[in-house]
């Protein structure tokens, strides 16, 4: 399999230069040559399968032609080490519950398979370089990306995260792991970490001194293996008998989640539509209505992994929809809802449903909530454990919530960061510092 550059203007990589390079030279994100279809008969049999088979199906379609069977299957199942059940909420809303793995975030998924290939390929080559992975998070991707890479051999991880932008739990879940994990506070915002990270990849002079890579969900082995998750929810409503017009609503701040599920329907998913659920960052909802994209500074809202103002997947849903909006909108619907709607939304779903929120999946209930038809069956990802918010769903629940042991844990550890500049020079020079 190859993968293209979204800008076309790169040569086409190999799986194993794609993950290692993290974004092509050509700035572009990298995308697989094909999208194969998989046979009717699995989306018959789906009900019937494990979650390890399922995935491992799915991920043959990618990565089979260049990683052998039993390797490639011993990644999917070191991965899924824990399950992402669908929870009836009431009626015909869904919870896809995304929080059960290590870090209690949905990008568990992808942070822990990408370790794993990374590391199969890096003990396949012989020259022994050591990777630099760097990783720009507004919350749950550091502490996905840090834990699953935590302690492997050849891979040193870096997280630039904003400062004072993520809740206190999340912070403890990275800077306080040591050993081969770095945490960078950086003095802005998390577009302006992002920005960090692609400026060292189009650096030429750090690329001849480190070998960088990323795990933001612009790496292929980062977004793709988060389509597991759709196809496993999919199974779970068609043994319910609930699997007719399925609608997916996906809270979405950089995008990597829903266009994974926007690949899953390409490989003959039934998915009915798509909703991308926005806080006040609502760049995608807007693009939507005018045709045109406008980045914009992201505004801090209590949704912060969603606090996106230039969303780096959007180059994916463009090229899967050859850059036409009309196509977009068939498949996608948007919507926004402010941090008042967000308390609501939690207050009204405990009180009624005895169900609690985290802030981003109540973005994504509320968008189905107010879009599914009486005749559609709605799936929100509720992306993270409501306790990693606790302060924010304790003073809208006016509860005390029970912190998992896992979080418990974290919490016990000393922070340990280094602070940095907005400013590249200054992010430049601490990492030849370390080359």
């Amino acid at each position: 399999m190859q993968y293209y550059s979204t800008n076309h203007i790169a040569p086409p990589a190999t799986l194993a230069e794609a993950v290692k390079k993290g974004l092509a030279p050509d700035k572009g994100l990298y995308m697989p040559e094909r999208i194969d279809r998989l046979p009717d008969e699995f989306f018959e049999n789906i009900g019937n399968l494990s979650f390890h088979d399922i995935a491992t199906k799915v991920a043959t379609a990618f990565f089979g032609e260049d990683i052998p069977a039993g390797d490639l299957k011993k990644i999917v199942c070191d991965t899924l080490s824990f399950d992402t059940p669908v929870v009836n909420v009431h009626d015909n809303i869904y919870s896809l519950e995304l929080f059960h793995g290590p870090t209690l975030a949905f990008k568990d998924v992808g942070g822990r398979f990408m370790a794993r290939m990374l590391s199969w390929f890096i003990n396949r080559d012989s020259d022994g370089k050591k990777v630099t992975v760097i990783v720009a998070t507004s919350g749950d991707t550091g502490s996905a990306v840090a834990n699953g890479f935590l302690g492997v051999d050849g891979i040193d991880v870096i997280v630039l995260y904003p400062e004072g932008k993520v809740s206190e739990i999340q912070e403890k879940q990275f800077t306080t792991l040591g050993q081969n994990i770095t945490a960078l506070e950086v003095a802005g915002n998390f577009d302006d970490c992002q920005r960090l990270v692609k400026s060292a990849f189009m650096d030429a002079g750090l690329n001849r001194m480190l070998t960088l890579t990323s795990a933001n969900s612009i790496n292929v082995a980062r977004f793709l293996p988060q389509s597991f998750y759709y196809f496993h929810a999919y199974a779970q409503l068609k043994r319910a008998g609930k699997a007719e017009n399925v609608v997916f609503c996906v809270p979405s701040g950089n995008f990597g989640n829903i266009t994974a599920g926007l690949i899953a329907a390409r490989m003959g998913l039934p998915v009915k539509r798509f909703i991308a659920a926005n806080n006040r960052n609502d760049i995608f909802l807007k693009y939507l209505i005018s045709g045109v994209y406008t980045p914009m500074p992201s505004v801090r809202t209590i949704a912060n992994a969603m606090d996106v103002g230039d969303p780096s997947n959007f180059a994916r849903v463009m090229d899967l929809y050859g850059n036409s909006v009309e196509n977009v909108r068939k498949d996608i619907s948007g919507c926004s809802y402010t941090d008042e709607d967000i308390r609501k939304t939690i207050a009204t779903v405990y009180d009624r449903y005895g169900y609690v929120l985290d802030p981003h999946g109540a973005c994504g209930y509320r968008g189905l909530s107010d879009n599914l038809g009486s005749d559609e069956t709605g799936i929100f990802l509720e992306t993270a454990h409501p306790a990693k918010f606790k302060e924010t769903v304790e003073d809208i629940l006016g509860k005390e919530m029970e912190i998992p042991a896992r979080l418990q844990e974290f919490m016990k550890r000393e922070k340990k960061s280094i602070k940095i500049s907005a400013d590249f020079d200054d992010f430049k020079n601490y990492l030849e510092s370390r080359a």
